[in-house]
């Protein structure tokens, strides 16, 4: 059930409506709050005179008037900026990226305040009464809007600055490479697990379809799997999408209540998310790259960005350890997942990256610098050779692509380095 709430609560991050929600109802509970203080008897004078707003009724209105419509008025303009820095980001970097502009906390809250400024000021706009109408002016509340009016001023140009820098795509994959190294220290171990045994065959489960696997909830089903004495072996893994009818587990021996533990553990929804695939953040990147390496847009600098930023990924793994999968309960194997493994994460890398730089000898040559560079800090002989032969598909997609000799040779050069690298390190 762990599972299952982080998921809900990483889909519930993905609702732009909700920062803003909350920080309207703020702003009106303050509004109400702030006009329940003033009618205390003596209190409002005394707030009046030392600090706050000293006007009349009339001036009140207008003040709360000008601040209403002005602060909605830019809350348009600031949902307009945010529309044309989403079809940016979609245009230039993936519609797959959108997600992060959407999620981002600091576009919300911004959209936020200037809606609260406007909803607090018709609530205390409303508790405004004239000699006619047996006069009233809170105020505590209406220098409360004053202070909110002035908020909304530093939140416009801090808003106008952000929004700049959002969309500049360093910083954006910077952003993607900084979650990427924070979803690899969550999913690698400081020590190696035992490797996974071979499931005993089993009968398949077949449950959900049409949908995503967003988490897996590991402990519950290996108590399950050690309760009835069996064995559960997932055969799909978060991220993975899943067609109806497919089976998404094994069960040996057979159990009649499998489907249901497996409904209860493994949680489903629309799209992916990063919750518990460590390879989601690398497909951010990939796609940044690609779509740099199209011929609309050629700006291999950009690929040789995210080729770096995943090298220095790959430095962050050595020396730590994946994990396998497997699930005990005392001396007994109860669950075996589907994992990435080194392989995996190299390939999801680096092979479409290579497919679509074809051509581009800047990206081939800093691909190889990168791989050099990793193969300095990765000891070990099984990832040492799956990173070669990354650096030989390179090289002979280069050999293969490139038609200017310079830089062939250029290529054959790093490629030299590469092998004096990984033989003086071997």
């Amino acid at each position: 059930m762990y599972a299952r709430s982080r998921a809900w609560l990483e889909e519930l991050g993905d609702q732009f409506w909700l920062r803003p929600a909350l920080v309207v109802t703020l702003c009106i509970l303050l509004a109400v709050v702030a006009v329940q203080v003033t009618s205390v008897p003596g209190l409002d004078e005394e707030i009046a005179q030392a600090w706050g707003y000293s006007g009349g009724a009339e001036g009140a209105r207008a003040l709360l008037g000008a601040i209403a419509s002005s602060s909605i008025g830019v809350a348009g303009t600031v949902f307009s900026i945010t529309i044309a820095a989403l079809s940016l980001a979609s245009g230039q970097m993936g519609p797959r990226l959108l997600r992060n502009f959407v999620r981002d906390a600091r576009n919300q809250l911004a959209l936020g305040i200037f809606i609260g400024t406007f909803a607090y000021s018709l609530v205390v706009l409303r508790t405004v009464r004239t000699v006619e109408e047996q006069p009233f002016v809170p105020h505590l509340a209406v220098s409360g809007a004053i202070l909110l009016a002035i908020l909304c001023t530093a939140t416009l140009v801090w808003f106008v600055h952000h929004i700049a820098a959002s969309i500049n795509v360093e910083n954006v994959i910077s952003s993607v490479h900084d979650d990427l190294n924070h979803a690899v220290t969550a999913r690698t171990l400081d020590e190696a697990e035992p490797e996974a045994d071979e499931m005993p065959g089993g009968v398949p489960v077949r449950i959900g379809g049409n949908r995503y696997l967003l988490a897996v909830d590991a402990d519950g089903l290996a108590n399950w799997a050690e309760k009835h004495g069996v064995v559960v072996s997932l055969t799909v893994r978060p991220g993975d999408y899943v067609p109806k009818g497919i089976s998404v587990a094994r069960v040996h021996p057979p159990q009649d209540d499998a489907e249901q533990a497996l409904q209860n553990a493994l949680t489903f929804g629309a799209r992916p998310v990063a919750l518990q695939d460590i390879e989601f953040y690398i497909r951010q990147l990939t796609e940044i790259a690609v779509r740099a390496l199209s011929p609309g847009t050629n700006d291999p600098f950009t690929a040789a960005s995210v080729v770096e930023r995943l090298g220095d990924t790959l430095c962050q793994i050595a020396g730590r350890h994946l994990p396998t999968g497997m699930v005990r309960r005392g001396d007994t194997v109860s669950l075996l997942q589907r994992v990435s493994d080194y392989q995996g994460i190299c390939d999801a890398m680096f092979d479409i990256i290579r497919q679509n730089a074809s051509g581009s000898a800047f990206v081939l040559i800093r691909l190889l610098e990168v791989l050099t560079m990793v193969c300095e800090v990765e000891d070990e002989p099984a990832r040492r050779q799956c990173i070669r032969e990354h650096a030989e598909l390179a090289l002979e997609e280069g050999l293969r692509s490139l038609q200017d000799r310079d830089a062939r040779a250029d290529l054959e050069e790093r490629w030299a380095m590469f092998n004096q690298q990984i033989g003086a390190s071997a």
